[in-house]
């Protein structure tokens, strides 16, 4: 009888889920009060931060942006325990995206552009 007694109390479940569930919770709550405030952060510097140039504007805000896509990454998406494959694709994601936007910016600041406009 006490086998039945023990193992009715083993599978109804303190030793079954080895995840706190008050600690994964109060991470979410400072991972959105976090992104919460850097959107705020965001739209400060959109209306209030002149830095001179717009580019350097914009780098700033898509800087911003990255910061609070990696935490929606890691976190909400639970990439922080993967392993494996999934950083090498992340990585060549990011490689990929800079090179894109380095050809973006080389192409306008081109000045073969204007010939191209030209009869």
């Amino acid at each position: 009888m006490d086998q039945a007694t023990e193992h009715s109390h083993d599978s109804q479940g303190s030793h079954d889920h080895p995840i706190d569930l008050r600690k994964t919770v109060r991470t979410y709550l400072k991972v959105g009060a976090t992104l919460i405030l850097f959107t705020f952060i965001t739209w400060g510097v959109a209306y209030f931060v002149d830095l001179g140039d717009e580019h350097l504007n914009i780098a700033l805000g898509l800087l911003i942006a990255a910061f609070k896509v990696t935490l929606v990454c890691l976190i909400f998406m639970h990439l922080n325990h993967e392993r494996g494959l999934i950083y090498k694709t992340l990585l060549f994601s990011m490689i990929f995206f800079a090179a894109m936007m380095f050809l973006f910016c080389l192409a306008f600041y081109s000045p073969i552009e204007d010939s191209f406009l030209k009869p």
